[in-house]
């Protein structure tokens, strides 16, 4: 029996999820691979290291802006315009960065255009690939979301390798080009969701799921402000040692080479947990398995004050970055439940968005307290407390919504 139009659009939306994790993979590959930069560029160019440094830092922050920016612009004039136009940006970027003659030209051009350029992948294609499955969402979501923990495994070393032959200018050059060859011909791949194709006459399912609601309601509402203080909450536990355990490790006595790699376990642990926290989702719910993740994530960051032993660190390692990997996908398929696919781009930007404050939180703070007190101690206990808040706060969601009533009450 031949396969019929559904199942033929289901099965195009797998490619959706591959095209996705690839822009996720390459997006934030080719940003956060300034870290294997630093030092080339520093020797090369007598640049200090926090000015190279600062690239990244208002990266982050064009990365957040660029999100909300761009989740907007997918909801108003499709998914598939938007990546286009972010793949070309992040190719140019890289290639303009390669060039730059001066400090200031180089944090403008990597700081503000490719940072703006790969926030154009994550939420346009998280919000497109949640409106394509009604069953397994959860994991379609956590698989393109996985491209991130893929990246430091295959963009990171790609760099290096790079530099290595090459030097500075010719690798981030290469990396520009070979972005742009990769994600221009993928991004012509992305459809929008048949659920929302303009044929002119709407799915049923579409017209159910279509909310009354606009984009400024629904950031008023109860269900938006605690997801959006959920996931910053979250950002804010887990950033901080993300960043500063591979220092607290050496201070425990660890080689610097060994310290490393507890950074990679997590990594590696992160992805995993994606995986393993979408299956879960979609069999036993997101809200359950969201808190259960953020009570994981809580405890984990405060054991990190218990180990001193490179294999202490690595089982810490191994839950902490299952339970962050884990529960970051699910904010996307909350507020697909929430706010259905008519204003998802928006209203997950602008969640991400609040995140990225608290991501932004954990690396500044975590340096004053070890700067102050000169121990990590605080940090530690500071992430395990506002764990946990965050696990209460996601306590408080409203119950989700059914396919047959998405209206919302604003706050």
């Amino acid at each position: 029996m031949a396969p019929s139009t559904k199942d033929r659009q289901r099965g195009y939306g797998w490619v959706i999820v591959a095209v996705g994790a690839l822009m996720t993979c390459v997006g934030m590959g080719a940003t956060f691979s300034l870290a294997v930069f630093l030092q080339p560029i520093a020797e090369d160019t007598g640049w200090t290291r926090a000015g190279i440094s600062s690239a990244m830092t208002l990266g982050f922050l064009s990365l957040g802006v660029g999100g909300f920016v761009w989740g907007a612009l997918s909801d108003r004039f499709g998914t598939r315009i938007v990546v286009v136009a972010g793949a070309t940006l992040l190719g140019l970027g890289l290639m303009l960065a390669s060039r730059a003659t001066s400090l200031l030209q180089f944090q403008l051009t990597y700081g503000i255009v490719v940072g703006l350029a790969a926030g154009s992948f994550f939420t346009p294609m998280i919000a497109n690939v949640s409106s394509w499955f009604e069953t397994n969402r959860s994991l379609a979501v956590s698989l393109v979301s996985a491209g991130m923990g893929v990246a430091p495994m295959t963009v990171s070393p790609f760099a290096s390798w790079l530099i290595s032959m090459q030097g500075w200018r010719p690798a981030q050059m290469t990396i520009g080009i070979a972005a742009l060859c990769l994600l221009v011909p993928a991004a012509l791949l992305v459809r929008q969701p048949p659920a929302l194709a303009d044929d002119g006459t709407p799915a049923p399912a579409a017209a159910a799921e279509r909310t009354s609601l606009t984009v400024t309601q629904a950031l008023r509402s109860p269900q938006f402000i605690v997801l959006a203080a959920t996931f910053f909450a979250c950002c804010a536990a887990h950033s901080g040692p993300i960043f500063h355990t591979v220092s607290y490790a050496m201070i425990c006595g660890l080689p610097p080479l060994a310290a490393v790699t507890i950074y990679s376990v997590e990594g590696l642990a992160g992805l995993g947990g994606r995986l393993l926290l979408g299956v879960l989702a979609d069999r036993l719910g997101v809200k359950p398995v969201l808190v259960a993740g953020l009570l994981v994530q809580a405890f984990a960051a405060g054991s990190y004050l218990f180990v001193r032993n490179l294999d202490g660190f690595y089982a810490v390692a191994v839950v902490f970055g299952l339970a962050y990997g884990g529960v970051m996908p699910l904010y996307a398929v909350l507020a697909r439940e929430y706010f259905g696919p008519q204003i998802m781009g928006t209203v997950f930007g602008a969640a991400t968005l609040v995140s990225s404050l608290g991501m932004a939180l954990g690396p500044l703070v975590g340096g004053w307290i070890f700067d102050s007190y000169g121990s990590y101690l605080w940090l530690y206990i500071s992430s395990f407390a506002i764990g946990l808040g965050a696990a209460a706060i996601a306590l408080a969601f409203p119950p989700l919504p059914s396919a047959q009533a998405r209206r919302l009450e604003p706050a």
